[in-house]
């Protein structure tokens, strides 16, 4: 465990330096303010039951001290000088005086001791918050840089599973851990050292109990992180399928699924339940346990420091030992602190190994040590090209040469591999063999971003997201000013619709733009990619899923989009796609037909075949 607390406070807590040592120095002032004001118990006590007699003589200390002598007698020397003042007070001022004097100065010095822990404890907020806040900016960059292929294996309630709950974990756990390493041990050793000076016999008897406490509470620690793990997974597990449930919402619906969602998630949370209900009764198990072990402590040191005032010769008089018990009893707090810091530790670590998935998860597409300038001004050339998922072949051999200015149609039945080949365009895979090239550069040789500056993408289901229709038009152009996004808009067939609405562009569209209609949502996104004025375009399947009526805008804003554009379409329709440059008949991940639209139809192969389906 004690590996796994470094391991996050070297990687969380490491910005926030200056923070942990004002906290570190607070949390020292404190405890020993702590420890004065304890002080005064045992002159009240001596006050109120006369029980010391003994006659003091102020003894004089130079500081800085002359020796190493002198600075070793020094709590000796303070505490004579400290009895002897009180002694002074009571001859001239009386017992009654003393007390009211004695009770200011407890007072004050608990003023001052708890101001110095308020300090302490508001030194920890800017850690918590700022570690909570790197830990989620460095997961959402985590996201984006990740390949495609990464989130077809993770699910997607998980994921925001980890970057919510997970995280929270995380910040509980490295403050208890601050409060572990930090402010319990310094409260321990503060107060260990007062009370080794007030008695030392007495002192030992407290670490015969440390170790087995410190046992009993690391055993049930290592077994509250395993339990904590699986209770973790299984709420990734709920947050997914509530994001499915959302996002099939209809289909539920139209299936008459009801029942079927609510049995699953039933089932699944009472699994959840179950874990949970252990990890609570491990949690729970802290305070009693720190109890039980906290009262046999006091036990077995009411014993023995009974048996030495008890003696001929006490080695320590009744106030005293009293003073010592307040002492002794002050550790006890900061020892369960330890307990159920360990626990909330355990839950942490636990935590951070399910956000480390996402953190140290590798990416195969990666920028190159010496990347080269790319530009489009000749030729997109496929050479060679192919590609698998695991060990399942998806493209075998492909090589195809793409003019600019040109357009290209990928025509075939579904899993022939047409979105797959040019998913490779823009590296959101990499080939397994062959390459990809611009003009002469390998497309692995220049940076993602020059790569996919060079390209605009309008898909079958737009991607459109939560904000106003100006800024879905301007995304990934930050400095496009309202004429321009109002010009993409009138290319794209969109501004009359957009100044419909009650803001016009600073109308908010909904999530994934559900306040318009497919068509709509289809030319927002073609406007997107107009404003982005990329050299080369990609079109999945774009007008696939509209009407008839949003098919023809659509069409309309396409043919404007496509001009003097390189274009690469992948087509449903066949009707879209007759005066493309090239057509390309793509079967089991191999291109069997190439040409144009009237020559495939005379050759009577698979074109004509899909041609012909249409049109019945």
């Amino acid at each position: 465990m004690n590996k796994g607390i470094f391991r996050i406070l070297h990687r969380f807590v490491a910005p926030y330096k200056k923070y942990v040592v004002l906290s570190i120095f607070f949390h020292i002032l404190s405890a020993i303010l702590n420890l004065f004001s304890f002080a005064v118990i045992i002159p009240i006590l001596n006050i109120l039951f006369k029980i010391n007699e003994t006659t003091y003589q102020c003894i004089p200390w130079n500081f800085p001290p002359a020796s190493w002598e002198a600075f070793r007698e020094f709590p000796y020397v303070l505490q004579n000088n400290f009895f002897y003042f009180i002694n002074q007070l009571i001859e001239t001022r009386g017992g009654e005086y003393t007390l009211v004097t004695l009770g200011l100065f407890l007072i004050l010095m608990t003023f001052f001791k708890v101001s110095a822990m308020y300090l302490a404890t508001a030194a920890m907020i800017p850690i918590r918050t700022g570690v909570v806040r790197d830990i989620r900016n460095q997961i959402n960059i985590k996201i984006t840089q990740l390949p495609l292929s990464f989130f077809s294996e993770e699910r997607k309630g998980d994921i925001i599973a980890r970057a919510s709950g997970d995280v929270n974990e995380i910040e509980t756990s490295i403050v208890s851990s601050l409060d572990m390493l930090l402010k319990n041990p310094i409260l321990i050793l503060v107060y260990l050292a007062g009370m080794f000076f007030i008695n030392w016999q007495l002192t030992l008897f407290v670490f015969v109990l440390l170790p087995l406490a410190g046992y009993l509470m690391g055993w049930v620690g290592r077994q509250l992180k395993r339990t904590s793990l699986a209770g973790q997974h299984q709420w990734g597990l709920l947050i997914s399928r509530i994001e499915e449930t959302l996002s099939g919402l209809r289909v539920v619906k139209a299936f008459n699924a009801e029942s079927y969602i609510h049995q699953r998630f039933e089932g699944e949370n009472e699994v959840f339940r179950k874990l949970t209900n252990r990890i609570f009764l491990r949690q729970q198990l802290a305070h009693p346990m720190s109890e039980f072990l906290g009262t046999v402590a006091i036990a077995v040191v009411l014993w023995y420091g009974g048996s030495l005032i008890l003696t001929d010769d006490p080695d320590i008089n009744a106030s005293t030992f009293i003073y010592y018990l307040v002492i002794f009893y002050s550790i006890i707090n900061p020892a369960k602190d330890l307990s159920r810091a360990s626990y909330a530790i355990q839950k942490g670590l636990a935590s951070v190994e399910r956000v480390d998935k996402i953190l140290h998860a590798t990416s195969t597409i990666n920028d190159p040590v010496l990347p080269q300038p790319i530009t489009l001004n000749d030729y997109i050339i496929y050479d060679n090209v192919s590609f698998r998922y695991d060990n399942d072949w998806v493209l075998r051999n492909i090589s195809l040469t793409i003019p600019k200015g040109h357009t290209v149609a990928l025509v075939g039945q579904s899993g022939s591999g047409k979105t797959t080949l040019v998913d490779l365009l823009p590296r959101f895979y990499d080939v397994t063999q062959g390459c990809i090239r611009i003009d002469g550069t390998d497309i692995r040789d220049a940076t993602l971003h020059d790569l996919r500056r060079l390209m605009g993408n309008v898909n079958q289901d737009p991607i459109l997201f939560n904000d106003t229709f100006f800024n879905n038009i301007a995304f990934g152009t930050p400095d496009a000013s309202q004429q321009q996004v109002e010009e993409a808009a009138r290319i794209a067939n969109a501004h009359d619709f957009i100044v419909a609405t009650v803001k016009g562009y600073g109308t908010n569209i909904g999530d994934r733009g559900a306040k318009l209609s497919g068509g709509q949502r289809q030319r927002i996104s073609i406007a997107r990619a107009i404003l982005k004025n990329p050299p080369i375009l990609i079109l999945d399947e774009a007008t696939s899923a509209l009407d008839t009526e949003s098919e023809r805008l659509v069409q309309d804003a396409l043919e404007k989009l496509m001009r003097n554009r390189t274009t690469l379409i992948i087509a449903h329709r066949l009707s879209t796609i007759r005066n493309a440059n090239l057509i390309c008949v793509l079967h089991e991940g191999q291109i069997v037909e190439r040409g144009r639209h009237d020559d495939l139809l005379h050759l009577g192969g698979y074109y004509k075949k899909l041609c012909d389906m249409q049109r019945f």
